[in-house]
């Protein structure tokens, strides 16, 4: 039997396996917070990433970065060995980047695909 399974990972590296809404909004709130520190302190983005699939297949991934960029990825495995489709990009505050989470957490992923992507 397919088991499916989601893992938040933190802009400092932790996993999260099946997250809270309230963890996703934590998360996501420190990613954000990140931007408003100053460049100086942090030169890179901040970063998270939110992964949802099932253990013998697919894979979805929507990263989400203290600069307001969003990406969506479907991939074949776990692995990342073959993308289904093109990354899809948008920008997002940290209100747009829960709905997002939230919808790839609770397996809404033909909702997510729906959405304006550039």
């Amino acid at each position: 039997m397919t088991q499916a399974w989601v893992i938040l990972t933190g802009q400092d590296g932790t996993d999260i396996s099946a997250p809270t809404d309230k963890q996703l909004a934590a998360v996501l709130a420190e990613v954000f917070g990140k931007s408003r520190k100053g460049a100086s302190s942090h030169p890179e983005p901040a970063t998270a990433t939110l992964r949802f699939g099932y253990d013998d297949g697919l894979m979805y991934l929507a990263e989400v970065s203290s600069t307001g960029e969003l990406c969506f990825e479907e991939w074949s495995d776990r692995d990342c060995e073959m993308a289904l489709a093109q990354p899809r990009r948008m920008k997002a505050g940290k209100k747009e980047a829960l709905e997002i989470w939230t919808m790839l957490a609770h397996r809404q992923v033909s909702r997510i695909r729906e959405l304006d992507w550039f």
